[in-house]
């Protein structure tokens, strides 16, 4: 069975180990990066980024877009909130059925 983390802010994450997710809250870029490099590596299924965070991965988040694992997929967080986790999620049910959802 797969590993799953969470990569985010401390607000925006704490309550996702309460259900068995490993969290990591990263204090800046370079760690961010460091710590999504680290877990793709690890064994990790799947993988959640709040979409502040996600802006300092985007090199590694297009790397394994196409890869069946690990899934990297990008939630809103707390603060910051961009909408590219929705645009995301668009994108791979659309590539999943062929079409777009009505919105």
């Amino acid at each position: 069975m797969h590993k799953v983390a969470v990569i985010g802010d401390r607000e925006s994450v704490s309550g996702f180990k309460a259900i068995g997710m490993e969290v990591f809250s990263p204090t800046d870029k370079k760690e961010c990066q460091s710590v999504l490099k680290a877990l793709c590596g690890e064994g990790y299924g799947i993988i959640y980024i709040t979409e502040e965070f996600s802006v300092y991965c985007a090199d590694i988040i297009k790397k394994y877009e196409n890869e069946i694992s690990p899934a990297i997929i990008l939630i809103p967080g707390a603060k910051n909130n961009t909408g590219e986790g929705m645009k995301q999620l668009s994108r791979i049910i659309e590539k999943a059925v062929g079409s777009q959802l009505p919105e």
